[in-house]
């Protein structure tokens, strides 16, 4: 602990006015500071004693709570926008037939289209991935500063984790909605166009 201020008064100024005195101790285990408490009010009992471990333990927990809370918003944001990345593919997937008909009819193979369609979404996740963490990296950081007034310090190997995750998964979503595009032939394509 330390002072947040002080005041220097001349000697001699202060000396009857009432004063007190803190001292700070620490212990081995709560036994052995149910033991010291014990014995210092027994002998003094105009002393009060506070555990300042407990007091810690229960800003501890009420910060944990907070952190719980926002990990579960942020998951919540996450899931969420899962969903709308993967509506937005599935809305997205006429035009998907329509370019994979356009591909075949000039000659392009499935494997060319896989491979097209993979880098297409892969990039689109990635793209999604960096925005959301950069806003989110954003967000903390002005929250930390501005609001805590505590320095920041992202953990960049779960973010990079994270970014690879949705990336995976937006690419992974894609393919598996491209698989019935490559399926359909291209003259069927145009005649129900037609």
């Amino acid at each position: 602990m330390q002072p947040s201020f002080l005041v220097l008064f001349p000697a001699g100024s202060l000396e009857q006015a009432p004063q007190f005195y803190v001292l700070l101790t620490r212990t081995g285990s709560t036994a052995a500071l149910a033991r010291v408490q014990q014995d210092l009010l027994r002998q003094f009992p105009n002393v009060s004693a506070i555990d300042l471990g407990l007091i810690l333990q229960t800003i501890e927990d009420i910060l944990g709570k907070i952190s719980f809370v926002i990990r579960f918003m942020a998951g919540f944001s996450i899931l969420t926008g899962l969903l709308v990345l993967s509506s937005s593919v599935v809305i997205s997937r006429y035009q998907r037939v329509r370019e994979s008909v356009l591909l075949r009819t000039l000659g392009a193979s499935r494997a060319q289209i896989m491979r097209i369609t993979l880098v297409e979404y892969a990039l689109l996740g990635l793209l999604a991935a960096l925005a959301g963490i950069g806003l989110a990296v954003l967000a903390a950081w002005a929250l930390a500063v501005w609001v805590f007034e505590v320095g920041f310090g992202p953990a960049l190997l779960p973010l990079l984790g994270l970014a690879g995750v949705v990336t995976v998964l937006t690419a992974g979503i894609g393919l598996l909605n491209s698989r019935d595009v490559l399926r359909r032939s291209p003259l069927e394509v145009l005649r129900a166009e037609g």
